[in-house]
């Protein structure tokens, strides 16, 4: 059992370690770019996966969101926008490597726009202010964590903006095996903790998500990755 432990982490980091590396090079070589389409980008980081790793499949569908679009989640598929010069934008991507799922979204600022920085820099404390609050409560249930990054929207002077802050990653695929029950997202309505193991007796994983928002200036920042795996 100690060894199947060990080689599902060991999965996950590496497959995690990768996603990262592929998104060093999305900002080194200039893809999120003013006067290209959301789905121009798109394209681009799918092409740019294909050349580094081979990766055609992806768990979830590829998101890149830009201005107004950055106050959706996830579930909505609002039009296609032109990134401007003084736009945010967030990706969240879920490539699969070896069929281990990754899961991992950040935010770019493109221009000054200080309110701008001040959102991408907020969230990226705020997953870091997440993940110590869960790992000092052993038995902490989803709705426990929702509830606590809510706070955190609200203490960084943002709203919070998705139904849930994160859900089970694994191999793949994942979904199939624990379909789309509340308990499998950080979820207000999970009450189970989160280091239970599944239905089946397996451990569970999870990725955190942290979106907050600002309805007024129409402007979001969005940033996940491995939650519960060092």
């Amino acid at each position: 059992m100690e060894a199947s432990l060990e080689k599902r982490y060991a999965s996950l980091r590496e497959a995690e370690s990768k996603a990262r590396e592929l998104f060093r090079a999305i900002e080194e070589k200039g893809i999120i770019r003013s006067g290209a389409t959301e789905k121009q980008i798109n394209r681009d980081i799918y092409n740019l996966a294909f050349e580094m790793f081979g990766i055609k499949k992806y768990w979830h569908k590829r998101i890149v969101r830009a201005g107004k679009n950055t106050l959706h989640p996830y579930n909505e598929n609002p039009p296609d926008l032109l990134v401007t010069e003084d736009d945010i934008v967030f990706l969240d991507f879920g490539p699969i490597f070896e069929d281990w799922e990754a899961d991992f979204g950040r935010t770019y600022v493109l221009g000054e726009d200080p309110v701008k920085h001040k959102l991408r820099d907020d969230i990226a404390q705020a997953w870091e202010d997440g993940k110590a609050y869960y790992k000092s409560k052993p038995d902490i249930t989803g709705s426990e964590l929702y509830a606590y990054v809510c706070e955190l929207a609200r203490k960084y002077g943002w709203e919070f903006g998705n139904i849930h802050a994160g859900h089970l990653i694994g191999e793949f695929p994942h979904e199939q095996v624990q379909g789309e029950e509340v308990e499998n997202y950080i979820h207000p309505d999970n009450h189970i903790p989160m280091r239970d193991p599944d239905k089946n007796g397996l451990l569970r994983d999870w990725i955190l998500e942290i979106h907050f928002v600002d309805r007024e200036r129409e402007i979001g920042g969005f940033i996940e990755h491995l939650l519960s795996v060092d």
